[in-house]
């Protein structure tokens, strides 16, 4: 249990607790990640301690955010090795997630971590979200769109608020220091239909590092001009 308690404890000093199927779960997603990370690059961060820490209780972090209570549509923008859709659909099974990444090998992980973790109502997509963001079968059909994805407020914002409906919300996972990106993402922000409602600093526990959830809360409809194509958002943020 040595290894499980860095979590448990970190959850607990974020006052979050864990039951016993979460714990089971979130083993065998640790498992599965170290596994597969032999075979394919998924993270670059593979002990078991750093697993906990970096990557299981930073993707828990957002629920200290009160935006992930009962039966939600949620979709993960550039989910990687599946954070923090994973982690966050094991701790609200209600969540219908959808996880999307642009590398088919991440793809082919991610289904196997739902299917042996035995999630419903979660699936993983291999697509990128310029093009996802304006199919009618994803655009404007998420309560929450998230992401840990490295790329700035700006063009971040152009591949995430389309998906999210009038009323939803954007959630940015960040580093401490955001001041300049949102001045930065500011105008964006606002013509695709978003107004930044609150920036909330939380610091994992157990560390000195402080992450930054920008919070974005969607007031208009993205004008369908949104999202551009053929990389745009980061050649040229808006």
């Amino acid at each position: 249990m040595a290894n499980v308690n860095t979590l448990i404890d970190g959850a607990k000093k974020l006052d979050i607790d864990l039951d016993e199927g979460q714990i089971e779960k979130f083993i065998l997603y640790k498992e599965l990640l170290q596994e597969w990370n032999q075979k394919i690059n998924i993270t670059s961060i593979t002990e078991d301690k750093e697993v906990d820490i970096k990557h299981f209780i930073d993707s828990i972090i957002p629920l200290k955010a009160e935006l992930f209570k009962g039966k939600l549509k949620v979709i993960d923008i550039g989910t990687g090795g599946g954070f923090p859709g994973i982690p966050l659909k094991i701790m609200n099974e209600n969540l219908d997630m959808v996880l999307l990444d642009s590398t088919n090998k991440k793809i082919r992980f991610l289904d196997e971590v739902i299917e042996k973790l035995k999630l419903k109502n979660i699936k993983a997509i291999h697509g990128r979200a310029e093009e996802l963001g304006r199919d009618v079968d994803y655009r404007e059909k998420y309560d929450v769109a998230i992401s840990r994805a490295v790329a700035s407020l700006d063009t971040l914002s152009e591949y995430a608020l389309p998906f999210v409906n009038v009323g939803g919300h954007f959630i940015s996972m960040k580093g401490p220091d955001v001041d300049e990106e949102l001045n930065e993402g500011k105008k964006a922000i606002e013509i695709l239909g978003g107004k930044i409602k609150s920036v909330e600093k939380i610091q994992i526990p157990d560390t000195d590092i402080t992450h930054s959830l920008i919070i974005i809360e969607k007031i208009k409809k993205t004008p369908t001009k949104y999202p551009r194509g053929g990389g745009k958002p980061r050649k040229q943020p808006l």
